[in-house]
């Protein structure tokens, strides 16, 4: 066999050779391009709406008629009652006694909010008497949480019709339990009540002035204050920051989407009873909120093709921090960027360079519309 058919041979080898490894590498990037259209295929399916409507329809069905809602508000009267009967034997050390009622208080919160989605318990009467009760034991009417609440659900951050809006930027953070108070004052103007709900809120009220009377009469009113009303005013400002503060920032999109968010945590899932899932209460306010978490894993694909916020959403930009440091210590929004009232008291102040500097930050902290 001569050289010429030596050489011949070799570059056979090296032509097939080479037609081999084109073929695998075209199976190979054939097999890929299969994968990945099933993938773009499977990721498309589950993005539309109505499956992911399929996978919480076990969610939003009323829960069970011994469920966990029921649990907290038994448990909630029970460790009101451990506290006042503590409170009279003299045992407890008093921040003891303060945390129990503290504890009684905001596990009732959850109760009243369930109850006035009617999500605490399937038998109508009996959702209604855990709203009533919880309501008494808050200090609250339960006709005026359900109405005012769900005019929150219906307006989210509508700067006039949703009342935990006016609540949230209407002065700073530590200042936001009293401002609560408000949702009275916006069922009267509103005139939101139904039938009997008058009734009902005249009987929770006479109830709560019944008690203050009792106190003042019966020298029991240092118990009011120290188990009552310290430990509701302590509620007052937990709720108020993680249940409207927090959920709701930056208090601008009115996108059912973007109008709250999510900050996932297991610490904060049992501190506050899963409202870190806020934005699923949102979504779907008939799911009870001990399944806020698993409703948020099934439908976390769909928020994150939605683009729904799902941090705490304050440290992510120097305007973040800035923005929560200002309601911290201030909290007052402006709403309109020319003609807000905020503005008109600025001009009014006769310093030009510390008028700057005030509408400086008022540009800084805006929401709304201009």
């Amino acid at each position: 066999m001569n050289r010429v058919s030596l050489l011949k041979i070799f570059f056979d080898l090296i032509i097939q050779s080479s037609k081999n490894i084109s073929y695998i590498i075209q199976r190979i990037q054939d097999t890929i391009s299969n994968l990945t259209k099933k993938n773009t295929t499977k990721i498309t399916n589950s993005s539309k709406t109505f499956n992911w409507q399929k996978e919480i329809k076990n969610y939003v069905d009323p829960p069970s008629f011994w469920n966990p809602t029921l649990g907290l508000f038994f448990g909630g009267y029970f460790l009101a009652f451990l506290s006042i009967w503590q409170w009279y034997r003299g045992v407890w050390p008093l921040p003891l006694l303060v945390a129990t009622a503290f504890l009684a208080l905001h596990i009732e919160g959850t109760v009243i909010h369930d109850a006035c989605h009617k999500a605490a318990h399937p038998v109508p009467w009996i959702n209604q008497a855990m709203g009533h009760g919880s309501a008494i034991l808050l200090g609250f009417s339960f006709p005026v949480f359900t109405r005012v609440h769900l005019q929150h659900h219906i307006h989210v951050n509508h700067p006039k019709n949703d009342p935990d809006h006016i609540v949230s930027t209407f002065g700073p953070i530590w200042l936001i339990a009293p401002r609560f108070f408000y949702h009275e004052v916006f069922f009267f103007q509103r005139k939101l009540w139904r039938k009997y709900e008058l009734l009902q809120w005249g009987i929770e009220r006479s109830i709560f002035i019944t008690i203050i009377l009792a106190g003042i009469k019966f020298d029991f009113m240092n118990l009011i204050y120290n188990l009552w009303f310290g430990p509701a005013l302590m509620v007052g400002v937990t709720l108020g920051i993680f249940f409207d503060y927090l959920p709701h920032r930056p208090f601008r999109s009115r996108n059912k989407w973007l109008n709250s968010r999510v900050y996932p945590s297991k610490f904060m899932n049992i501190l506050i009873m899963g409202q870190n899932y806020h934005l699923i209460h949102h979504l779907w306010p008939s799911i009870p909120w001990f399944e806020y978490k698993v409703a948020y894993e099934k439908t976390k694909p769909l928020l994150d093709m939605k683009g729904s916020p799902q941090r705490v959403g304050i440290f992510e930009s120097r305007g973040d921090i800035f923005n929560f440091i200002y309601d911290l210590l201030i909290g007052i929004r402006s709403h309109s960027r020319k003609r807000g009232k905020l503005r008109k008291i600025i001009n009014l102040y006769p310093g030009y360079k510390i008028k700057k500097i005030l509408l400086k930050i008022v540009n800084k902290t805006f929401i709304g519309s201009n």
